[in-house]
C-alpha cells in the first residue's frame, strides 16, 4: 500500500527568470558569432556548437517548471517510481526528468444511480444516496486503485445496497430503526460503511445521505394501503390507552372527593360512556336520562 508523502520543491519563479536570461543570452551570442566577421568562419562551428548543446540542455531544464493550484496535488515519479507529491501552490520547479500527475483535493459529490433492492423485510423499494467526498491522500487514490472516482462510485453503491437490506422501509415501533423514520442514524450507518470501502483509494467521505427512497412500482399501492392500516392501528392504541388512563383517573379523582358512590354496575356503565366518548371518532351527543338503570 503506498502512502502520500510531501516533498518540497523550491520557487520556480526566480528560475524561470534565470532560465530566461540563459536561453536569451546564448540565443544572442549564437547569433553574434554567427553574424561576426571578425571570427574565422572555420572556428564558428566550434563555437555555435557548444552553445547550441547549452541552450538546448537550458530549455530542457524549463520542462522541470510546474505549477500548483489551490486544493491540487502533483504527483512526482520517476522512471516509474513514486518520489513525492507537492501540495505547493504556485510555480514549482523540480527534476525534468520527473513526470507529474496532478490529483484534486477538493470536495466532490455525486448521486447514485436509483437502486431497485430488498429491504429488512423483504419488500422491494428505490433508493438513491448523494455522498460527498475528498481525496487525502493522492498516492493511495493514483496507485493502489485503478480510477479512483469510478471506484468511489462503486462501492457507494455496494454500500447502499447493503444499507437497504439492514433496515426495514418503515416501522411504527420506535425501537425499530427504520430507512424512512430514522433519516440521521441511517446516513451515519452509510457513511460508515462507504468510508470502510473508500479506505483504499485515499479518499474521505464527508456525507453521504438518502436522496430518494419508494416502495417499487409493483407494490407502491398495496404498501401505500399498508401503511395506512397500521398507521391507523398504531393511532387507535394512543387512544385507546390515553382514554383507559383517563377513564381510571376520573373514577380515582370521584371516589378519593366522594363525590358520588358508585357500585360495579354503574361503574361499568360510566366507563362504558366514557370509552365510547373518549374513543368515538365523532362528538358526543348528551342524552337526558329522565329514569334509572335500575328500571
Amino acid at each position: 500500500m503506498n502512502r502520500e508523502t510531501i516533498r518540497s520543491t523550491p520557487r520556480g519563479l526566480a528560475a524561470l527568470l534565470v532560465l530566461a536570461v540563459l536561453i536569451t543570452g546564448l540565443a544572442t551570442a549564437m547569433i553574434l558569432v554567427g553574424k561576426s566577421t571578425t571570427i574565422e568562419r572555420s572556428d564558428k562551428p566550434g563555437m555555435i556548437v557548444p552553445m547550441a548543446i547549452a541552450l538546448l540542455l537550458v530549455g530542457a531544464s524549463a520542462s522541470g517548471l510546474f505549477t500548483v493550484g489551490p486544493n491540487e496535488a502533483a504527483v512526482l515519479q520517476l522512471f516509474g517510481s513514486y518520489v513525492g507529491t507537492v501540495r505547493d501552490q504556485g510555480l514549482r520547479l523540480a527534476n525534468p526528468f520527473y513526470s507529474k500527475r496532478k490529483v484534486s483535493l477538493r470536495v466532490r459529490n455525486f448521486e447514485t444511480q436509483r437502486l431497485k433492492v430488498n429491504d429488512h423485510e423483504g419488500n422491494p423499494i428505490e433508493i438513491a444516496a448523494v455522498v460527498v467526498w475528498q481525496v487525502v491522500d493522492s498516492a493511495q487514490a493514483l496507485f493502489d486503485v485503478d480510477n479512483f472516482e469510478n471506484y468511489v462510485t462503486v462501492q457507494s453503491e455496494a454500500a447502499l445496497r447493503n444499507l437497504a437490506t439492514a433496515y426495514p422501509y418503515d416501522s411504527h415501533e420506535d425501537h425499530v430503526k427504520s430507512l424512512r423514520g430514522h433519516t440521521s442514524a441511517v446516513a451515519e450507518h452509510l457513511k460508515q460503511e462507504i468510508e470502510e470501502r473508500a479506505q483504499k483509494a485515499g479518499v474521505n467521505i464527508v456525507e453521504a445521505r438518502i436522496s430518494h427512497l419508494a416502495y417499487a412500482p409493483e407494490i407502491a399501492t398495496a404498501m401505500l394501503q399498508r401503511q395506512q392500516a397500521a398507521a391507523i392501528i398504531a393511532a387507535r392504541t394512543r387512544i385507546v390507552e390515553g382514554a383507559v388512563s383517563m377513564v381510571e383517573m376520573a373514577l380515582e379523582q370521584l371516589s378519593r372527593r366522594g363525590v358520588v358512590a358508585l357500585d360495579e354496575e354503574r361503574k361499568a356503565a360510566m366507563v362504558s360512556n366514557l370509552l365510547v366518548v373518549l374513543c368515538g371518532e365523532r362528538g358526543a351527543q348528551p342524552v337526558v336520562n329522565a329514569g334509572t338503570i335500575y328500571q
